[in-house]
């Protein structure tokens, strides 16, 4: 052996545990120097090359996965030879051997991304959906399906349908000269959309339920319509929409793994069936990923707060349950460890493999999707760490996990999800530990200090990606983050404890899960409040620049943040200032931005095509009229507002730019009473406002014409519809829902207003010829109806002669609201008309018996209706 080999040569090394002679293992393990980050670059290598080369032309692939081949071989050869005769200097080697393992990870990235890229192209699929053909297919499901959450975009809700994540298996044309007996064979991954409302054609009960309950493996034969996907770069060829109102015809059942899992997770459906609502949908999504449950409106406050990624099931799910095993994270490798392995006298590398075996039984319950298997990627980390004694292995074998999921599915290098959580975990692992020792410095106690450190550093890391999905900052993520965590753990605990015992035993299961719904009402009512608060988030750009500007900023405030710890006055007063941008107290938010105007009255909410008014009852309360179409706008509207009370929800009628914000205005207030108008329909749409008002105990009543009311300084009379739309002359001349809108006159300090609702020329003349018509007389402010639309009751508008006129539309909407005659025809009245589709919000003011209006588009800039 030549002198430079003895010199490479590393020193043998001794299992740590069986070196240290005891049944447990070593109680503090040795420790290794500097991190060794030799599988960071060829992971991140592999990484990248796999996003690059997706839909790359399969020619470009081959030539590029070859010369890193020959590269790669030539560089290691090299290095052998030089290391074989003893050359000087060999020992620089090291570097060669890193970028030789770095080009063969780049050559086995290419050429597993040009095989899954292929797959998009092979076969009949891509060119049937080029022409949008129709076709008998046979399909695998591959993930769970699931409704889908459309926004709204006019008067209806949008009909939600079931997705699906497919795989074509064979594929004929309908009607062609090929028959469903002669299908050409493929694998190509397609999207299925299926009408969810759709009623079976058998009467047999809808097409939601039939679809919804398919299992990922099982096989499917349909009929539809095959069409490109609306964006380039997915990891689909087609979609394919089914079109018959049939239940699924099953030609293969799901696989063993497949169906126990479905069983499983309907018993845990079972035994949350009795829990609070919030409880009963957040429990199944924060032990399995099962989101079927949760609304829209506890989503998005999840989502606000940063929380979201506990509704997904991710590697901190899989560590709670590996911590039952091993006990705390911080003894894992110790003889004190508490967890239930040392309890039963199990050593160390057999509690990793038993750690293994648990990970396996987490994939398959919650299914092998890629968020899955990121998390038991991720969660695996704490096991390799464990089975070889090295703490400072922990970032090689998060390369390793990083490197080996890419290589397995490449299309995880284009997924937000897997870099978030690659990010959170790379956090935890670098900077949590080192911030969690500075707060120890401190003088912060190390339980509170590690889970600080550990959601601060989660957060900065994240905080670039996440804007770029949101085009927000949340700005109550780690305090929000940090309550979430004293309820995580037993929920999630318990939830698995039900999830084992609903098929041996229900009554034990729904126990575990009541136990398991404390703590997750505490996590739902934490992202409710945090969402409520007024400063929860700031809207920031959502594309690359913005990114880039968040994380300077937050490289900023990190270095900004040590020089400031070494002074607590100064942290004190940035943290009092951040409380303070948060809360936003209303006299403080007027006196920095001059919204709301002072002795504001009445204010049109911006928030789209639609229509949402807010009348000031003082002291943080407001009647609402309507909601319009997105809970998040008028939300936000109310929270600008500072109202924290609403003592009467009025919805002039159900159309959904009206109603379908209602989950907004509900949302962490106070609620007295919702009134609506008479005529239930659209009927689904009807529903949908019951059944909100019955999930939180919010009574629902109808307005008729002469009904009177007062809350605080308000005062409003009901003019329409009247208690029998019948006896009016002319009936049918009448519009159907527009025509039954609630149409309010308010007074307050002195000022007459109209709200006309989505009123049409025959319910408005319709209302001139009412008892009513004397009331409207001397009116100061109308709210136009419909959006200012062009069909408008001339003598009305000459009837009211108002001196503000208000037009709720949205900027460029399809439909051409306001329209240029109406806009035309209140001015020649004598109207100043003011608008949310130029204005922002709106804001209605008297000061010293003068009549003032404020739009928010200026920060508060006023201009009187003279």
């Amino acid at each position: 052996m030549s002198p430079h080999e003895r010199v490479l040569a590393p020193p043998a090394r001794q299992p740590v545990h069986a070196a240290s002679g005891k049944r447990l293992g070593a109680a503090n393990p040795r420790q290794e120097g500097p991190t060794d980050l030799r599988l960071v670059p060829p992971a991140l290598a592999a990484w990248a090359t796999a996003a690059l080369t997706l839909h790359a032309p399969p020619g470009r692939v081959a030539g590029a996965v070859a010369v890193c081949v020959l590269v790669a071989v030539a560089v290691l050869l090299w290095v052998r030879r030089r290391r074989r005769y003893g050359t000087p200097g060999a020992d620089g080697g090291s570097i060669a051997v890193a970028v030789g393992a770095t080009l063969l990870s780049v050559a086995a990235a290419a050429a597993s991304a040009g095989l899954h890229g292929a797959d998009l192209r092979r076969g009949p699929v891509p060119g049937l959906a080029a022409r949008y053909a129709t076709v008998t297919a046979e399909v695998e499901v591959t993930s769970d399906p699931r409704l889908s959450r459309p926004r709204v975009t006019g008067d209806r809700m949008p009909e939600r349908r079931v997705l699906v994540g497919a795989r074509v298996r064979g594929v004929a044309v309908s009607g062609g000269a090929m028959t469903s007996g002669a299908m050409a064979v493929t694998r190509t991954p397609v999207l299925l959309i299926v009408d969810a409302d759709a009623r079976l054609s058998d009467g047999g009960g809808s097409a939601r339920a039939a679809w919804l309950g398919l299992l990922p493996s099982t096989r499917v034969r349909v009929t539809g319509r095959l069409a490109p996907p609306l964006t380039g770069g997915d990891r689909i060829a087609a979609v394919l929409r089914v079109g018959e109102r049939t239940a699924p015809r099953v030609t293969g059942e799901p696989s063993g793994p497949q169906r126990l899992a479905g069983r499983l997770r309907a018993g845990l459906r079972a035994a949350t069936d009795g829990l609070p609502p919030d409880a009963r949908a957040l429990l199944p999504g924060l032990v399995v990923g099962d989101t079927s449950r949760i609304t829209p409106e506890l989503d998005e406050a999840f989502k606000e707060t940063d929380l979201a990624h506990t509704l997904a099931v991710s590697g901190s799910n899989l560590t709670i349950v590996l911590a039952l095993l091993l006990g705390p994270p911080g003894l894992a490798q110790r003889s004190e460890r508490r967890g239930l392995a040392p309890r039963l006298g199990v050593s160390l590398r057999t509690t990793a493999l038993l750690g293994g075996v648990l990970t396996l039984a987490f994939v398959v319950v919650c299914r092998p999707d890629p968020s899955v298997l990121r998390a038991a990627a991720c969660g695996t980390v704490v096991l390799l760490a464990l089975a070889t004694g090295r703490r400072r292995s922990l970032i090689p074998a998060l390369a390793t996990a990083v490197l080996l999921l890419v290589l397995y599915d490449p299309w995880l290098a284009r997924s937000y999800g897997f870099l978030l959580s690659v990010l959170a975990t790379g956090a935890l692992l670098t900077l949590a530990p080192r911030w969690s020792a500075a707060l120890r410095r401190r003088r912060v106690p190390p339980r509170l200090a590690e889970a600080v450190a550990a959601a601060a550093a989660a957060q900065a890391l994240c905080a670039p990606v996440v804007v770029m999905l949101s085009g927000r900052v949340s700005l109550v993520a780690v305090p929000c983050n940090l309550l979430a965590e004293f309820a995580l753990a037993p929920a999630t605990v318990l939830g698995f404890a039900a999830l084992a015992a609903a098929p041996l035993a229900m009554p034990v299961a729904k126990a575990a899960a009541w136990l398991a719904g404390w703590p997750t009402e505490w996590l739902a009512q934490v992202a409710r409040t945090g969402a409520a608060l007024p400063g929860a988030g700031v809207d920031w750009p959502g594309d690359w620049t913005g990114a880039a500007l968040l994380g300077l900023v937050v490289a900023v405030a990190v270095l900004v943040g040590r020089r400031l710890s070494r002074h607590p006055w100064l942290c004190g007063v940035c943290g009092l200032l951040l409380v303070l941008a948060v809360v936003r107290p209303p006299p403080l938010t007027r006196a920095l931005t001059g919204w709301p105007p002072p002795g504001w009255r009445l204010v049109m909410c911006d928030v789209g095509q639609g229509d949402a008014v807010v009348l000031a009852a003082g002291g943080g309360a407001g009647v609402v009229v309507d909601a319009g179409p997105d809970p998040g706008l008028v939300d936000g509207c109310l929270r600008d507002l500072g109202i924290t009370s609403v003592p009467l929800v009025l919805l002039t009628h159900f159309h959904a730019d009206h109603v379908a914000g209602l989950p907004g205005v509900l949302r962490g207030r106070s609620v007295g009473v919702i009134e609506t108008t008479g005529l239930a329909e659209p009927a689904d749409q009807a529903g949908f406002v019951r059944r909100e008002a019955s999930a939180r105990g919010v009574p629902v009543r109808t307005a008729v014409a002469g009904d009177r009311r007062r809350a605080g300084v308000l005062s409003w009379e009901v003019l329409w519809p009247p208690r029998q739309m019948d006896s009016m002359s002319g009936p049918h001349d009448l519009d159907g829902p527009n025509d039954a809108s609630v149409t309010l006159l308010v007074s307050t300090a002195g000022l007459r207003i109209l709200l006309l609702g989505d009123l049409e020329p025959p319910g408005q003349r319709a209302l001139l010829r009412s008892p009513a018509a004397a009331a409207l007389d001397g009116v100061d402010v109308v709210k136009v109806a419909h959006h200012g639309s062009a069909y408008q009751d001339p003598e009305l508008i000459r009837a009211v002669a108002p001196r503000l006129a208000l037009v709720s539309a949205g900027a460029d909407n399809p439909y051409g609201h306001p329209a240029p005659a109406t806009v035309a025809a209140l001015r020649a009245g004598g109207a100043w008309v003011a608008r949310t589709d130029r204005d922002g919000a709106v804001a209605v003011a008297t000061e010293k018996g003068e009549l003032r209006v404020a739009d928010d588009g200026d920060w508060g800039h006023e201009f009187r209706a003279d």
